[in-house]
């Protein structure tokens, strides 16, 4: 791994591995917080905050899902890195399909975005990165704080009607916000970087005893937190979607795919299926009536946020460690479509959104 030191990049400088062989994940460096406060230092504004990702980071994707289900893409902006990660590490190159330039300062690299935060940095250089024009540096490169900030602090500027940690609930999407990073959102990492035997069948012991555990809880409500979607659904999301096509080939997590799980399965494609209505009045247009929800449909989806051309590129050439011969594997061609039977649960989407029938 490359990584940035004194403000100089090196090549050399940061191993993934503990002493033992476990992964090490450092911790993102940027924690500035956006607040809807008139004494706050980064203050909520359509327009002032450009949000750095890529379509292949499950971290960024979570990001990526908030903006949209929300309706912030009007009121942040965004520019999208290369999917291959090489030696000078993430990299616009605008000429690639989905991928963008820098649309706030036009560099090559993402790492001359952190020198230009911070001269003296000393981190990786991860995304995602969300910037403020206005005072020129990165707030945050912490994706559930840059998610919670644009579900609590930019209300004013959603065009969508949609509460990702709403009220009565936050308390128990933080505990399953926390529950599943070490052993899920993490543990793939955990299991595909060990450099040791013993700490990669730790990770693999608590990853899938973990799945196990979420997919008996998933066979009673629809959702992890209950009956709607939340914020804790995302994060499980962006993993679960990468399952079968990398984690459980490139990372070694091949004791089960999702696609074998009773319902975690399911709740993947009904996440998957799930978007925003095109209900006009969720735009403020108060003249148009509400269509019902048996005639609704998506207007944009969490399924179209999925750029899995981008993810098992990324993965299979960026890390020569693990597949050193940068061959992209081909399959599965998972049905995400596919009905998913979910909504004979109990809970549904806030009226906001809307999700595929069980029998389409």
């Amino acid at each position: 791994m490359n990584m940035l030191v004194d403000g100089e990049w090196r090549t050399d400088a940061y191993e993934t591995a503990g002493d033992d062989g476990s992964f090490d994940r450092q911790e993102a460096p940027f924690r500035d917080q956006v607040r809807d406060d008139p004494d706050a230092t980064y203050q909520p504004e359509a327009g002032r905050y450009h949000l750095y990702v890529s379509y292949a980071c499950p971290w960024a994707h979570r990001t990526i899902i908030a903006r949209a289900l929300l309706g912030l893409e009007d009121a942040i902006s965004v520019s999208v890195v290369d999917p291959y990660r090489g030696d000078d590490g993430w990299q616009f190159t605008p000429g690639k399909d989905g991928c963008t330039r820098d649309h706030v300062h036009d560099v090559d690299y993402l790492r001359e975005l952190y020198v230009k935060a911070d001269p003296n940095a000393t981190c990786r250089v991860t995304v995602p990165v969300l910037w403020d024009t206005e005072r020129e540096t990165i707030v945050n490169n912490e994706s559930k704080e840059i998610m919670r900030m644009f579900d609590t602090e930019f209300g004013d500027y959603a065009t969508h009607d949609v509460d990702l940690y709403p009220e009565g609930y936050r308390d128990e999407i933080d505990r399953i916000l926390d529950a599943i990073y070490e052993p899920i959102n993490n543990g793939v990492y955990r299991a595909g970087f060990a450099t040791e035997q013993a700490p990669y069948d730790a990770a693999i012991d608590d990853l899938f005893e973990a799945l196990e555990h979420w997919d008996d809880v998933l066979a009673a409500q629809r959702y992890l937190a209950g009956d709607r979607p939340t914020e804790a659904d995302i994060a499980m999301f962006t993993t679960l979607v990468r399952f079968d096509n990398v984690y459980h080939t490139h990372f070694m997590c091949n004791v089960q795919y999702i696609r074998e799980y009773e319902h975690l399965w399911p709740y993947l494609r009904d996440l998957y299926q799930t978007g925003v209505a095109d209900r006009t009045e969720h735009l403020g247009d108060s003249n148009v009536e509400e269509r019902p929800a048996s005639e609704a449909t998506r207007e944009t989806g969490i399924g179209e946020t999925v750029h899995m051309d981008h993810i098992k590129e990324h993965y299979y050439t960026t890390h020569p460690e693990v597949t050193p011969h940068g061959i992209i594997a081909r399959g599965p061609d998972l049905a995400f479509d596919a009905p998913h039977g979910r909504d004979e649960l109990p809970g549904d989407p806030p009226s906001a959104l809307v999700g595929a029938s069980s029998d389409e």
